[in-house]
């Protein structure tokens, strides 16, 4: 690592003790050693397991579950359904205010994406609980499904979401989260080409080597200890708080070391079933995703369908940018509403252009819900983005690198978003990037600055 220091030095403390400096990890050594502890690590006297029966339909109805054969089973300790959990129906951005509660813990009236559950099964092992599972019978009712975010927007297409009518998160702003700055038809007026493209990602899962999960267990003095995966602690606890309709002070959550998770272990799926089946049970409880549940059933980083349109001028300047973009939720909201905020924020990405159109959309279909994953609702926006600047540098004959350093946004420019640009240092880093890879440019670029365009030729 390298520290520039010759950067904004009048704006810098240089008395710095760990910025440029080499630390060991904390967690190195117990994980070389194998000391570390994750949690599944426990052995608990008297553990029981818990498993889910989950749809095998993209969109059915349910007519009936019947689980008197599974209850029947020698070892299993308890079957949970939908009627059992306190507030089944949740959203686990409420914490922030963000509504409506849309997705149930277990399925009562349909199922609306392949691997959704209904039915959680306590067992004495995990053997018993997986052919207690096996033995539930659902009746089952088939549903049209959508699984592509403009069909899904279109007024003939199922509907994936009652809570949802259109199929999409209804922002203040309407049916989409929109931006405008300046006039982007008079942009357009003033481009010598135009540029549009649609870009497509797919879901990315996160695959982390530890499966999501959670170990509970009852304390003495009445809460209960959930050794858990997440990788938002607290976000978890006050959502499990809210399901099960117990105070906070009632859950003891124990975090620790993440077996991976890059995001993916912020959504609350295990803790509050495991905690509601230890407190049904007085029983420790074990719920852990298998390796088919982990791909299938956690919530991968969402698609995305970018269309980007550019008009930019002969000498390298973009004059407007218009983005219609469709974040593909799956069936239930999570953290996508937000994503989709952050994907309208983050268009146009680092430059400065005058006149700019966003139309962000969030729509439900019957895919595995999305959430997070790490810089999500701007990751493929920003794969769309700089695939379009290179193919604009093309399209008039100029350098990718030198066509950036013209249309780089600098500290006071306004960016589409209405706020002033501040501490940009995007020139710098370019320069910086250019000398290390040895990518040629012309000299008025390595004279330029973010934080003036005075000297700009």
């Amino acid at each position: 690592m390298e520290f520039r220091k010759e950067y904004f030095a009048d704006e810098r403390d240089d008395n710095l003790n760990e910025i440029g400096q080499v630390r060991p990890r904390a967690d190195a050594v117990g994980h070389v050693t194998g000391k570390t502890e994750f949690y599944a690590d426990r052995n608990v006297e008297g553990l029981l397991h818990l498993r889910m029966v989950r749809s095998p339909h993209h969109h059915a109805r349910i007519r009936s579950i019947d689980v008197s054969r599974a209850e029947a089973l020698p070892g299993v300790k308890r079957v949970v359904l939908a009627k059992d959990v306190p507030h089944n129906i949740y959203t686990i951005l409420s914490i922030i205010g963000i509504l409506p509660e849309d997705e149930p813990v277990l399925a009562f009236d349909e199922v609306r994406w392949k691997g959704e559950p209904l039915v959680a099964i306590v067992a004495t092992s995990e053997r018993v609980a997986y052919e207690a599972v096996s033995l539930v019978e659902v009746d089952y009712e088939l549903l049209d499904s959508v699984f592509d975010v403009e069909e899904a927007l279109k007024p003939d297409a199922p509907l994936v979401n009652a809570f949802h009518p259109g199929n999409y998160y209804a922002y203040d702003s309407g049916e989409a989260r929109k931006v405008r700055l300046g006039d982007v038809n008079g942009g357009f007026a003033e481009a010598d080409f135009i540029l549009e493209q649609r870009y497509q990602s797919a879901p990315i899962e996160q695959a982390p080597a530890e499966t999501t999960g959670c170990v509970v267990i009852p304390e003495s003095d009445g809460r209960y200890a959930c050794h858990t995966s997440t990788q938002a602690l607290f976000f978890s606890l006050a959502n499990t708080s809210i399901i099960l309709d117990v105070p906070g002070s009632k859950l003891h959550f124990i975090g620790g070391t993440v077996g991976g998770g890059f995001g993916g272990k912020t959504d609350t799926v295990c803790e509050p079933i495991a905690i509601l089946c230890s407190m049904l049970t007085n029983k420790p409880v074990s719920f852990q995703f298998n390796r088919e549940e982990e791909m299938q059933v956690s919530s991968p980083r969402a698609a995305e369908r970018v269309y980007l349109t550019h008009g930019i001028r002969k000498d390298g300047r973009i004059t407007a940018c218009e983005v219609r973009c469709y974040v593909d939720a799956g069936a239930y909201s999570r953290h996508s509403p937000y994503g989709t905020n952050k994907a309208a924020a983050h268009f146009p990405g680092p430059y400065y252009i005058p006149n700019v159109s966003i139309d962000a959309h969030c729509v439900y279909t019957n895919r595995t819900p999305s959430s997070s994953m790490r810089g999500f609702g701007c990751a493929i926006g920003d794969f769309a983005l700089e695939v379009q600047m290179d193919k604009l540098a093309e399209m008039i004959g100029m350098d990718p690198l030198e066509f950036r350093f013209i249309n780089a946004y600098r500290d006071g420019d306004m960016k589409a978003h209405h706020q002033p640009t501040e501490g940009a240092a995007l020139i710098e880093c370019m320069q910086e990037a250019s000398k290390i890879s040895k990518w040629p440019i012309n000299d008025r670029f390595m004279k330029m600055s973010s934080l003036t365009r005075k000297g700009d030729k």
